[in-house]
């Protein structure tokens, strides 16, 4: 009786988190990326657009430079890799499949739509990070949100505020839930196993900061680029035809209703738009302020570069990965079908790769991992913030008990709502943060 009360009080919990995350993102955190994104692309003179043969040099630039004897600061490239390693997982493999599953094709327009606004709101916010940013100890910086914030709120609440979120958000309870069942089913392997050995390579790895976790990424994620480019071009080879069809269905469900098809219970244009840019802007970290925290710490004093980092990882993380993910399911067939996200790239794949459910898990781990130890380095780093002394230990013991707690708790689908709702609370505090020095951040590149 009383497991069943519990029941009855955790599933009461998450459909009121629920109802106020669709709230949230439909009413005011998807206008506001709409609007702010518009806004700050007249002020740059579409510059995501005008600069691009500019933004794509300065990024070959970066890759030409080797390491440097400056004596503060890390690698831009090692920040950038330590960024986009944090957006770039499961997330983009996984969790954004659901928002063509709940929103239809159309979704995928709309995920468009958020990047290419996206990528000017994270210029800025990656400006302003190192822009604000400060000293820190053993030849480090510290930037982010929290630093610019203290500009626009000088008692410090604001800033407070999103270090608390920022703590949360970095315990990635949701990448860490399906990987961790990912592998134990996948390879019949015990969970009780898996669950500690994940656990200490992360906490490996994030005791030696943004640094290692950068030059992790810098081998995992080219790897998986290469292989799953190449491989999703030989599907889209092999159905050139539904690709066709499908980019029609895509641009025709933007804007009207899709009826229910097999699985998918329909959607409305609003649902279909908010689906395609919460999930965009949880796979990109657009407006969040996660990569804004760890670009801060570049060794580049240039904040126009650095920034151009941030803005060309959306283009990779965003519009190139997160496209061929979704056009993957639509061409296959599989987007209407109750098939979970966590197997249904995997299932698309198996159509062409044999024996693809046994590499899978691995491939989840490789890109997993890598978002887990950058989310928990940014986490440490906004705990540091609220407690210089203590801040680090607390944060480490927090983050091991949320993922202990979440792997046996609820569904993947509450622990995502978390996740959701916790990202909508850190983008309207930072693009407030953002939208009030607006007139701080130049978009020249002289």
């Amino acid at each position: 009786m009383q497991f069943h009360t519990l029941n009855s009080i955790v599933d009461t919990f998450f459909t009121v988190l629920q109802f106020f995350d669709h709230i949230t993102w439909t009413y005011i955190a998807v206008p506001a990326i709409i609007s702010f994104g518009l806004l700050l692309s007249f002020k740059a003179s579409w510059f995501q657009i005008v600069k691009s043969p500019k933004i794509f040099s300065i990024f070959i630039n970066f890759l030409k430079i080797g390491d440097s004897e400056t004596v503060r600061g890390i690698r831009p490239l090692n920040a950038f890799f330590a960024a986009i390693g944090g957006c770039m997982g499961i997330s983009n493999i996984i969790s954004v499949c659901t928002a063509v599953q709940i929103g239809g094709p159309g979704a995928l327009f709309w995920i468009w739509v958020a990047a290419f606004l996206g990528m000017i709101v994270k210029y800025g916010e990656i400006y302003l990070g190192v822009k604000y940013r400060v000293a820190g100890a053993d030849n480090t910086y510290n930037g982010g949100p929290m630093y610019y914030l203290k500009a626009v709120d000088p008692s410090g609440w604001l800033s407070t505020v999103f270090c608390i979120a920022m703590c949360v958000y970095g315990a990635e309870i949701y990448m860490f839930r399906v990987m961790t069942q990912t592998i134990a089913t996948g390879w019949s392997i015990s969970p009780l196993i898996v669950i500690p050995v994940l656990l200490c390579a992360i906490i490996w790895a994030g005791q030696h900061g943004i640094d290692q976790v950068g030059k992790i990424s810098s081998v995992l994620i080219p790897l998986f680029l290469c292989a799953f480019t190449c491989i999703s071009f030989v599907i889209f080879f092999n159905n050139f035809e539904k690709l066709i069809e499908i980019f029609g269905l895509i641009f025709k469900h933007a804007f009207t209703p899709h009826a229910a098809v097999g699985a998918f219970a329909g959607s409305s244009v609003l649902l279909t738009m908010t689906q395609g840019m919460k999930r965009a802007c949880y796979t990109g970290d657009i407006g969040i302020g996660y990569a804004s925290i760890i670009h801060a710490e570049s060794e580049e004093s240039v904040p126009q570069r650095q920034a151009i980092l941030g803005l060309f990882g959306i283009f990779i993380d965003t519009i190139l990965v997160c496209s061929l993910t979704l056009l993957l399911i639509l061409v296959t067939g599989l987007w209407d079908q109750p098939i979970s996200e966590n197997i249904i790239i995997a299932t698309a794949l198996s159509k062409y790769i044999p024996h693809i459910k046994i590499v899978w898990p691995l491939l989840v781990f490789l890109l997993g991992y890598s978002s887990l130890i950058a989310f928990f380095v940014v986490g440490k780093k906004s705990a540091s913030y609220l407690w210089p002394k203590y801040g680090a230990k607390i944060y480490t013991v927090y983050a091991i008990t949320a993922f202990l707690v979440f792997s046996f708790i609820g569904t993947e689908a509450h622990i995502l709502t978390i996740m959701s709702c916790t990202g909508g609370l850190l983008l309207l505090i930072n693009m407030y943060g953002i939208f009030k020095l607006r007139n701080e951040i130049s978009f020249s590149l002289k």
